[in-house]
């Protein structure tokens, strides 16, 4: 018997037998080749996620890939056997912010895969078939596992508009930060400085097109063009918005603890900075990043450290929470 994770609620799971749920019109099944774990999934585990943003008993899982098995009545027949990954938000489809494309605001309410609706921590999925997106045949599904989180990097270099010849910068050093450097590279820079806590990812950030590598407490520049947040805490967006050039662009992706201070307003207006933030993936994000990374130019195995059954759930969220350095992304294989 296959078996799914259900957490019950804050702080208690189980291993629950699964059955694979039929797909009803315009829905596909997909069998789960791996399933990512990042810090919301350890929001949802200790109970700590904002009301509103999670639904008990739950089957987490909202950064996964895997193969189309079966699709209900009016799906392409043609989907079957496709390797995919999905969007997380369930968007109503017809309120002005969906016509606009800004599903992820969608005025219907929240509702996202792995929070409120069942998600991938499971042999099988079933989920709407307008939220896949089509990988190539010979596409990697573990690295694929990543594009959520990608998508949603994908989201802030969108916004930011970064152009050929442009100084940029990336804040942050964890997996969204270097998925940063990957999209911002791509764009042919002529600056790209990584500014993060730890020295031991400089060899990564390089690695991904980093031209220089700097920590918080190291003399920083004031004039770049372009700088995109990653790290998700309140000093480190008073960083990054130290870093632009007057009028320079810069886009916010972490988020905070609630009740943190915030950025000060009279410096943004009298440097006339452009800001924008970024919460979850719309579908041209997740378009652009299927596109990048079928390009080759996007590669996320280098941060993948562990792959766990599906079983040792309690020890990926250990992982994940444990501040070690030799943790990065972790995968779990249903």
């Amino acid at each position: 018997m296959s078996s799914a994770v259900v957490v019950e609620a804050p702080g208690r799971h189980r291993l629950a037998p699964h059955t694979p749920r039929e797909p009803g019109p315009g829905e596909a099944l997909v069998a789960v080749h791996a399933v990512g774990i990042c810090g919301s999934d350890r929001e949802v585990y200790q109970g700590n996620r904002p009301e509103g943003y999670v639904r008990y008993p739950l089957t987490p899982g909202h950064e996964w890939s895997g193969t189309v098995r079966q699709v209900g009545a009016g799906v392409p027949g043609t989907l079957v056997g496709r390797k995919v990954v999905g969007e997380g938000f369930r968007n109503c489809q017809v309120c002005d912010r969906c016509h606009a494309g800004e599903t992820t605001l969608c005025a219907a309410g929240y509702e996202e895969t792995g929070f409120t609706e069942p998600g991938a921590m499971a042999p099988t999925l079933t989920l709407p078939a307008r939220l896949l997106h089509v990988l190539p045949d010979d596409a990697d599904l573990s690295a694929a596992a990543l594009l959520e989180p990608a998508a949603c990097v994908a989201a802030a270099a969108l916004k930011a508009r970064a152009r050929p010849g442009e100084r940029v910068a990336v804040v942050g050093t964890g997996t969204l930060g270097m998925f940063a450097v990957q999209f911002l590279k791509a764009v042919s820079p002529a600056e790209l400085l990584v500014v993060g806590t730890r020295r031991d990812r400089e060899e990564l950030s390089r690695r991904f097109g980093a031209t220089d590598f700097r920590t918080r407490d190291e003399q920083l520049p004031d004039d770049l063009d372009v700088v995109i947040e990653t790290a998700g805490s309140a000093s480190a967006a008073r960083t990054a918005a130290g870093l632009p050039r007057r009028g320079g662009r810069l886009v916010l992706t972490g988020i905070p603890a609630p009740g943190a201070d915030g950025l000060d307003p009279t410096d943004l207006v009298v440097r006339q900075l452009e800001v924008h933030t970024v919460f979850g993936a719309p579908p041209d994000a997740w378009a652009h990043t299927v596109r990048v990374f079928a390009a080759g130019l996007l590669d996320p195995l280098p941060l993948v450290t562990h792959e766990l059954p599906l079983a040792d759930f309690s020890r990926a969220i250990d992982l994940v929470g444990a501040q070690d350095p030799k943790v990065g992304k972790v995968l779990l294989r249903p």
